[in-house]
């Protein structure tokens, strides 16, 4: 939110230094972001001086330049040589003496100093209007009225305007704050409060009107009055549109407003001047001089005042004439035929309460974020509606020099009560922790508006003001005094009570900070990606089931993700982009889809993205590479680290992976991994690549929960270690052999690791060699040769007789 010193200073019953009004604000909730200095003209016109053409010859070493004598009035004449075809003697200029700084419309600042021009010394600059930043032209130098005083200050006659310009961090339930009235009434609480005597607010803006009544009367009719409770409008005759005066446009400018015309002009000041919106219609061009607030049939057809085509939605909330045709959407844009334009002689000026959700909903649903919308969308003040019109309506009169042609028409079906709060004072100290006195608590509540309807001993009713919508608890009010007083002057407690809470999901908190560290330490960054991301990543089938925005801020946002691996791409791209090519990354986060129309569904995952090297160059040798079997192994030692084992792994088919694999826990399935194929790096530039695994983090804690942790005494008994060599055809996984080994039933058998795969000529066409640890132990006595070659010829036999393994004997 944009305010401006000097038309806050306005309404502020003293003057008060820019940097106080800084600190008062931010003590009152209203954090100023930023104070900058503004200047219509930059460098305000300082040292320019006003000069008079004395002499004016030709310069004689060149024939486009002038030797000019100008006296500034300080006694002695400058010689000045100018390039400027219409310098004359006798003519009243803007000069710049050595010293002074330029902050031409283009370009750097220039500071001015004596300078030799072809042979010829030069004191200073006759000026064009461009150099100083008072317009455009460099046809050549400005030229004053004759009249002008020499050596006067540039700057006291023409005026430039300054000002100082907060930038608020406005909350979403702050309305009332959004217009310099709103501030200041702000402002004035806290100095009442503060320095023991009564501020008030100066001119609230209730003007009195006066005019032909009967000129140019409207009607107004309200179909949907929750949509809108409340319509007044106003009818001027014998308007005449053109430029605004110059201080209206330089406070629209000094808050980045751009000044169009005086109408559009006074409805956007007075928008920012009381956080009312208005709208002025074209009176002419409204048929039957009739108003109808009400809904339009879906898909109807309507032009903005941009020019563009609209299709309505039957919940848009229409301005339309005696016909029934669209002016406005209300609250939001107006149309194109009912505009203000350089011909319009009658308006009919409107002022409104709008419902804030469907505003909202309008404005979104069309891409329209107007100052008005977004005034309306936050709630405005319902009772200010015709105090409002009667102001704009006044400044029209006196700057567009129309007259008042109708009586003020005011619709308002059923008038909203103010809103009742009791507040009890023990509540008020144990929220705030400080003991306000009722008579404090009192001054406050009235210098910010609210009505005192009964005191008690404990408690105070009152009613909040219709510029505070927000207000309904007696918590809001209670951050209403202590606004007021200053967060600052809340006493820090010597003593601090807490009521110790029961953690109910401890093991699962523990769990994943376990997974966590264990990533970290083996080199993985944790990663915090977007849950909203882009539709156009996903094939039709995700997006059936998908949660789609329906109001999304941008088109590339427009959908809570299904899956994750998306928006770690998006991160992982970032990052080779920036020469960063080895990458480990984790993140907890949340997948979502709709399992049925009309219900919604969310589940947690562990997802894994590792691509590029897994160790970096060194001394001792070469860098070593990841892949899916990398990624694997960290998975595997996840799930052994959370005390879960006997896995299975199973080839998957999936349709954005190349090796994709099942991760089983019995029949069900905790997680996928897998090599992301080309085509799904190509989308996000990624030419290395990547590997994903997939974690069910919410599926794997439930099972968790429910698996028995059990413990046993550490044996007594050394292992015994057997290695086996055999010969399998090529399409022979190592998950079947291992399936196979398992078939044996051996108890004494504790694992099983694959340590060598060879592949050669020697071992026959289609073969290969696989070469396997086993590891054997009896928790009770020493396993003896003959117990172990027992076991080892029971498994050669079903591998032999299963898979048609050949055993190599002399491996």
């Amino acid at each position: 939110m944009t305010i401006s010193y000097n038309w806050l200073s306005e309404y502020l019953p003293a003057q008060e230094d820019p940097e106080r009004i800084s600190k008062i604000l931010t003590a009152i909730g209203l954090e100023v972001e930023s104070l900058e200095s503004y200047e219509s003209v930059k460098g305000g016109l300082k040292g320019l001086l006003v000069g008079e053409v004395v002499a004016c010859h030709p310069h004689p070493n060149a024939d486009k330049l002038k030797l000019t004598t100008v006296d500034t009035g300080s006694g002695s004449p400058l010689q000045i040589v100018c390039g400027a075809p219409n310098v004359a003697a006798g003519q009243k200029v803007i000069v710049a003496p050595v010293g002074a700084t330029l902050f031409p419309k283009k370009g750097e600042p220039i500071v001015i100093k004596a300078a030799k021009i072809r042979g010829v010394e030069s004191y200073g600059m006759i000026c064009a209007e461009d150099e100083i930043g008072v317009g455009e032209s460099h046809d050549g130098i400005l030229v004053l009225p004759a009249h002008i005083k020499t050596g006067s200050d540039a700057a006291a006659y023409f005026k430039p305007y300054h000002d100082w310009i907060y930038e608020i961090g406005l909350t979403p339930n702050r309305m009332d704050a959004m217009s310099h009235l709103g501030v200041a009434r702000d402002v004035c609480a806290y100095l009442t409060h503060h320095e023991k005597k009564e501020y008030k607010i100066k001119n609230p803006g209730n003007a009195g009107i006066a005019g032909e009544k009967s000129a140019l009367s409207f009607t107004v009719s309200i179909e949907n009055n929750e949509a809108c409770r409340r319509y007044s409008g106003i009818s001027i005759a014998g308007i005449k549109t053109g430029p605004s005066p110059k201080w209206l446009q330089d406070k629209l400018r000094a808050i980045g407003q751009r000044p169009i015309n005086n109408i559009v002009d006074i409805t956007n000041y007075i928008l920012h001047d009381t956080g009312q919106p208005l709208h002025a219609f074209d009176a002419d061009r409204v048929a039957g001089k009739k108003i109808i607030v009400g809904n339009l049939p879906q898909d109807t057809v309507f032009i903005t005042l941009d020019g563009k085509e609209r299709k309505l939605n039957k919940e848009d909330l229409m301005i339309c004439d005696g016909n029934g045709e669209g002016l406005c959407i209300a609250g939001v844009f107006g149309g194109i035929h009912s505009g203000v334009t350089d011909e319009t002689q009658n308006i009919f000026l409107e002022s409104a309460w709008f419902n804030p959700v469907d505003i909202r909903k309008t404005s979104f649903r069309h891409g329209l974020r107007t100052d008005a919308a977004m005034r309306f969308e936050k709630n405005v003040d319902i009772s200010n509606a015709v105090n409002a019109l009667k102001k704009a309506a006044v400044m029209i009169t006196e700057i567009a020099g129309g007259t008042i042609a109708s009586e003020i028409i005011d619709v308002y079906p059923s008038p909203e009560p103010k809103a009742e709060i009791v507040l009890q004072h023990r509540y008020l100290k144990k929220l705030s922790g400080k003991n306000y006195h009722a008579d404090t608590v009192k001054k406050i509540l009235q210098s910010l508006d609210f009505e005192i309807i009964k005191e008690g001993l404990d408690d105070i009713r009152i009613a909040a003001p219709f510029s505070k919508p927000d207000v309904r608890l007696p918590a809001d009010v209670v951050e209403e005094i202590m606004r007021i007083d200053g967060y600052d002057n809340i006493p820090i407690p010597t003593s601090i009570t807490i009521s110790p809470s029961v953690e109910t999901n401890n093991q699962a908190y523990a769990r994943k900070e376990k997974a966590a560290n264990y990533l970290t330490g083996l080199g993985f960054n944790e990663i915090f990606t977007n849950s909203i991301t882009n539709a156009a990543y996903f094939e039709q089938a995700e997006l059936d089931n998908a949660v789609r925005l329906l109001n999304n801020l941008s088109a590339a946002h427009n959908i809570l993700r299904p899956s994750m691996l998306e928006t770690g791409l998006e991160s992982v791209a970032y990052n080779l982009n920036r020469k960063n090519p080895d990458l480990r990354f984790f993140e907890f986060g949340k997948v979502y889809y709709t399992p049925k129309p009309g219900s919604y569904e969310e589940q947690e995952r562990l997802c894994l993205y590792v691509t590029g090297n897994a160790s970096g160059f060194s001394w001792k040798g070469k860098t070593v590479k990841t892949d899916i079997y990398y990624l694997k192994g960290a998975i595997a030692s996840i799930f052994q680290l959370l005390g879960l084992s006997n896995l299975n792994w199973e080839p998957l088919s999936l349709a954005r992976f190349e090796n994709a694999l099942a991760v089983r826990y019995g029949s069900q399935t905790l997680a996928e991994l897998g090599t992301v194929k080309k085509k799904e790096l190509l989308r996000f530039d990624i030419k290395q690549e990547v590997f994903f695994a997939d974690i069910r983090w919410e599926a794997l804690q439930k099972l968790l929960a429910s698996h028995a942790i059990s413990f046993r005494q550490l044996p007594n008994q050394l292992p015994v270690y057997r290695d086996l060599a055999l010969v399998v055809d090529h399409s022979t996984t190592y998950q079947a052999v291992e399936a196979a080994i398992h078939r044996s039933r051996l108890d004494k058998l504790e694992e099983i690791r694959l340590f060598d795969i060879f592949e050669s000529e020697k071992l026959g066409p289609g073969k290969k060699s696989l070469a396997i640890s086993f590891t054997f132990l009896d928790g009770e006595k020493t396993l003896t040769d003959k117990e172990i070659d027992a076991m080892m010829a029971r498994i050669m036999k079903i591998l032999e007789q299963d898979l048609k393994a050949e055993i190599r004997k002399g491996a």
